[in-house]
Order: structure tokens, then sequence, then C-alpha cells
């Protein structure tokens, strides 16, 4: 089995290539959820030659079944949101060290130490549930930073419009990490022409407000923070990775983690870059669960492997990807 040192210590797409061949095999052969989708589509390891012959498991098995290639006790337990009545995803996690040295890890190389940093957290549909992976993460990134501004903030927009204008003032390196309808909700109360701030948006409007396009979204939070562009954060309660956008929507990943895009017609089949079609990651921090797994969202990878997210599909069961009989 591949260690978790050689995951986070992939240089090239050769290395990746390779370690995503043994994951899948490690994945076959210890995740009985896995390996029955697999038989279903009569795919074994014998047939894998390339990352584009891996199947990817429809994220919706996320909902219904437990998906682990571990035989370790569960450590965290990572749910997603939902409306109310709703099946929801949830994530058993059997080693969350993993997790934390993924997005530690992502966070330096893209944006350098979180000792540098201020982080101003307003994510309150998250901190209003359990089982965000998205709070733990900030969690460590605020108690790491050894900043005493550092924190989350629920409704007091007031005392975070105060805060953000004075630290940005003194030339302090913040991250404001937001959802969206509440990034909205501080620029339509505030305007600000922040300098020393990077604005991360984590997506959704959580059913607060009407969706947006990104170009829309982006161009209100932009206007009203006075910043030139708006950076993203894209991840999921099903992966342990990160990918973030430092403006136009344009993500990159670490060297751990990769976007496919699928034909929406033909889930087996792969698209060549810049077609749009569904998005799937491979994401090898998830060794103890799934590494391949086909989201629900439409997309384009470009051809340096950066990726846009263009949108959702719009029915919940993805053509070609109906094998929910297990």
């Amino acid at each position: 089995m591949i260690s978790t040192d050689a995951i986070f210590n992939i240089q090239t797409q050769a290395e990746f290539e390779s370690a995503s061949l043994e994951v899948f095999k490690f994945q076959f052969e210890n995740n009985r959820v896995y390996r029955s989708f697999c038989d279903l589509l009569y795919i074994h390891p014998s047939d894998v030659k390339r990352i584009e012959d891996i199947p990817f498991l429809p994220i919706q098995f996320f909902k219904s079944h437990d998906i682990l290639s571990s035989s370790q006790p569960v450590e965290q337990l990572f749910t997603s949101s939902g409306t109310t009545g709703a099946m929801t995803s949830k994530h058993q996690v059997t080693d969350v060290q993993i997790y934390e040295e993924s997005f530690r890890r992502a966070f330096k190389h893209f944006y350098g130490t979180i000792e540098d940093c201020v982080v101003l957290a307003l994510l309150p549909s998250y901190l209003e549930r359990e089982g965000s992976s998205l709070i733990y993460m900030v969690e460590d990134m605020i108690e790491k930073s050894h900043q005493p501004e550092s924190g989350f903030y629920l409704h007091n927009l007031s005392e975070l419009k105060d805060i953000l204008i004075s630290l940005d003032a003194h030339g302090k390196k913040v991250l404001l990490i937001g959802v969206s309808f509440a990034l909205l909700d501080l620029v339509e109360s505030y305007q600000f022409q922040l300098k020393n701030t990077v604005i991360m948006e984590t997506g959704g409007m959580k059913g607060r407000r009407k969706e947006l396009v990104r170009e829309e979204l982006h161009a209100i939070l932009e206007k009203g923070f006075g910043v030139k562009t708006i950076h993203s954060e894209y991840g999921m309660t099903e992966l342990l990775s990160q990918a973030y956008s430092k403006g136009h929507g344009v993500f990159e990943c670490p060297k751990w983690m990769q976007i496919l895009t699928r034909d929406p017609e033909d889930a087996l089949t792969i698209l060549p870059k810049n077609k749009t079609g569904g998005i799937n990651v491979i994401d090898l921090a998830n060794i103890n669960s799934c590494s391949f797994i086909a989201t629900q969202d439409l997309g384009k990878v470009l051809p340096d492997n950066q990726f846009e997210i263009i949108g959702r599909f719009d029915n919940s069961d993805i053509r070609g990807c109906n094998l929910m009989v297990l």
C-alpha cells in the first residue's frame, strides 16, 4: 500500500498517475462498495492501465453507503448540509491526521504560512450545524494563525466590519473566508476599500438567496470590498483536499488531487481538455475511503490542469451513473 508521505510528496504527473493506479488497486481490494461498483461495470484492475480507465464512484453513494477502504475505527464523521428530511452525505474518516496534513499543505502551497495571516470566518450556515469538514479546517487555521483577532463571526456583521477595516488599515495580512450569502449580506450593509485582505468565497447560497452565476457574484463582491479579485475554495464533504482559485473562477489543485471531466451522456467516457462535462475528482488523500469520485458539478479542465466550475447537473441521478442497486 502506498504511504501518505508518498502521496503528499508527489511532484510530477508520472508520479501522480503511478500513485493513482496503486490507490485504485488498494481500494478495489479493500472497499466493499467500490468493489461492487467496479464489478457491476465489469472492470478489474487488470483492465486499468491509465487513470482514464479508473471507474469513478457517483458521489451519491456517500449518502446511502459506508464508503470505507480501512478497517480502522472512524475518528471523525463529516456530514453535508441538506434540506430537512433529505439524505445527507457522510464521510467516515479513519485517520483525521491525513485531512489535517492535506489542508495544511495545500493552503501553505497556495497562500504561504497561516501564521502570517489573520483568519476571519463568516460561515453561519456551517457553524449552525454539526459535522462540517469546512469548519474543522477553518478552526485549525484560526488556531494555527496565533493571531488574537482571528475567529468566527455569525451575525455580528458590525463588529466584523470594524475589525476588517482596522486590520487592513494597519497593513495586516487578512483572509476573510465566507459563504456567498453571508459575504453579500456584509457588502450590502457596509462598503470597503481593502488593500491587504484576501476575500475567499466557499460557494453556495444555502437556500438563503437566489443563486447567482459566478461572474455576477464576484462582480458584486469585488465592488463591495474594493478588491480586484475574489478568491474561491472548492471542496466538499466527500473529499479531504481542496482546490483554490485566486480569481476569475480558475482553480488549481494540490499535487495529490486532479480533475477530469466525463461525458454527460456516457459516464465512463473521459473528455479531452477544454470540453465541458461532469467533474470527476481524484483525491489521493481519500486513501481510506474512495479517491475516485464522480461529482454533480459541471466544468472543464484547462490545458495546464487548472479547471473551471460552470454549474451543476439539474437531475439528481446523473445519466450513466444509475448503478444504485448495490
